[in-house]
């Protein structure tokens, strides 16, 4: 709070502490709750006005079932065991090329980052790959290793890798020289220097490219399982409609929601854990 002294001539600015300094701890929870609340409150008011908007007939059912019929449909088919198959081979899909693809990617990218010589030779190269849709790939990705799982692995580890590598490059590159030349002084050996100079500095911004692309690569799986899979969350969407089974069509569409999320809110407590040092990367749960 900010007041002005009267009767001065020369008038001042007196700064009192406010309610986030006097009870920071309880202003953090009321913020906190306000945050939570917003964030329940909105995806709720939108379920509630599709289930009224379905059962006053504003949309057509047929089309958009109520958001009750997609939630009894999914339990029938979950209880049943429907369902599982498809999701589980999605989050196989999804995991084996994530991994593939942080792995290279940042192994590349801190090679690229750390040698001038080696980032000159191939980011040309790399930019270029990394402009072509990654569905465009499919194709070549199915003459290499032919139907099965090589594929859709593949196609999420090419997508993952351009995220990391890029996320892992400019975040070495942008390490003040005066880190490594200390690491030098102290005579660090390259180990030293990766463990306790480059990969301090740069996990934070890699973590963040990680989580972009964990996104990423349950939209990329979904996409090329409506292509060439014969089952899965994606060829279970595709299928459905076709079929005119809408209820199954959206039960499907909520299953990727839901495993988007998860996926990627797991890379962003891992990056919380691992990196306790950096600022948290949005204002959620700061006061």
């Amino acid at each position: 709070m900010t007041t002005v002294a009267p009767d001065r001539e020369d008038w001042v600015l007196v700064r009192r502490p406010g309610q986030q300094e006097l009870r920071p701890v309880r202003t953090h929870r009321h913020r906190r709750a306000l945050e939570l609340s917003l964030a329940v409150a909105v995806p709720l008011a939108l379920v509630l006005w599709w289930q009224l908007a379905a059962a006053q007939g504003w949309i057509d059912p047929r089309v958009y079932p109520a958001p009750s019929t997609i939630l009894s449909d999914g339990w029938d088919r979950a209880t049943a065991g429907e369902l599982w198959p498809d999701v589980w081979a999605t989050t196989r899909r999804v995991l084996g090329g994530y991994a593939i693809g942080t792995a290279t990617g940042y192994a590349l990218g801190l090679l690229m980052g750390s040698l001038p010589l080696v980032r000159a030779a191939l980011e040309p190269l790399l930019d270029a790959l990394y402009v072509v849709p990654k569905l465009a790939l499919l194709p070549i990705f199915l003459n290499m290793f032919g139907l099965g799982e090589g594929p859709q692995l593949a196609l999420v580890a090419a997508t993952v890798f351009f995220f990391v590598w890029i996320s892992t490059m400019s975040a070495v590159v942008a390490i003040p020289s005066g880190h490594r030349d200390a690491g030098r002084v102290f005579g660090a050996t390259p180990w030293q220097m990766f463990r306790h100079v480059l990969l301090p500095a740069s996990l934070p911004a890699v973590l963040v490219g990680a989580r972009i692309a964990a996104g990423v690569a349950v939209l990329v799986i979904v996409a090329s399982e409506q292509i060439a899979a014969t089952n899965g969350l994606g060829h279970l969407i595709f299928d459905s409609r076709a079929l005119f089974q809408n209820d199954v069509m959206f039960v499907g569409i909520v299953c990727v929601a839901v495993l988007g999320v998860v996926f990627s809110e797991l890379v962003r407590l891992a990056g919380r854990l691992l990196t306790p040092w950096a600022p948290r990367d949005r204002g959620r749960g700061q006061s």
